[in-house]
């Protein structure tokens, strides 16, 4: 059993590197394209499906070097682990990103989401915006946005490597 934990270590570390990697690169080409703010659907959705490739190599990965076994539980721990390693060196680097790069991204992102509120709702009164941009405002802060940052890595962690873990299991036989 210290094998398999050691192995989920292993398995976390490298795919969760891996994944931070491709997660900062994408994130990187959309600033160089300008679209960091507006975040296109296309940045997100190639987000997405890199995190379910790399989580689903790393259950692969894992399997075999179990000898072809793996639980439900062990697929979940491998995955949840993999998005949170990923989820923490993402959030290091959008600290660095929104410190020392690009220092004025929030109040960029919060004048965006004012162009978009009253382009969407023109008759919304100014009493509305303040109470919207006060609400945005609150959310865009470096705390909330670890926190959102890390539980949808999680989130969507679980979820997938759920999936892949009902598709992938094969438990170790009994010897009773």
């Amino acid at each position: 059993m210290e094998q398999t934990k050691g192995s989920v270590k292993k398995v976390a570390m490298s795919y969760g590197l891996v994944l931070a990697l491709l997660s900062i690169v994408l994130s990187v080409i959309a600033y160089v394209l300008g679209v960091h703010i507006e975040r296109p659907w296309w940045v997100s959705t190639l987000g997405i499906v890199i995190m379910i490739l790399i989580i689903i190599y790393g259950l692969k990965t894992f399997k075999k070097d179990n000898g072809g076994f793996m639980s439900l539980g062990e697929a979940l721990k491998v995955g949840l682990a993999i998005s949170l390693v990923s989820a923490i060196i993402v959030v290091i680097y959008n600290y660095v990103f929104m410190t020392f790069i690009e220092p004025d991204l929030i109040a960029q992102t919060l004048d965006y989401t004012k162009e978009q509120m009253i382009e969407q709702n023109p008759e919304m009164t100014q009493e509305q915006m303040d109470m919207a941009m006060g609400f945005t405002e609150k959310m865009m802060s470096p705390v909330i946005m670890t926190a959102i940052g890390i539980i949808f890595s999680l989130f969507l962690g679980f979820i997938i490597s759920l999936i892949g873990g009902l598709v992938m299991k094969q438990n170790r036989p009994e010897h009773a």
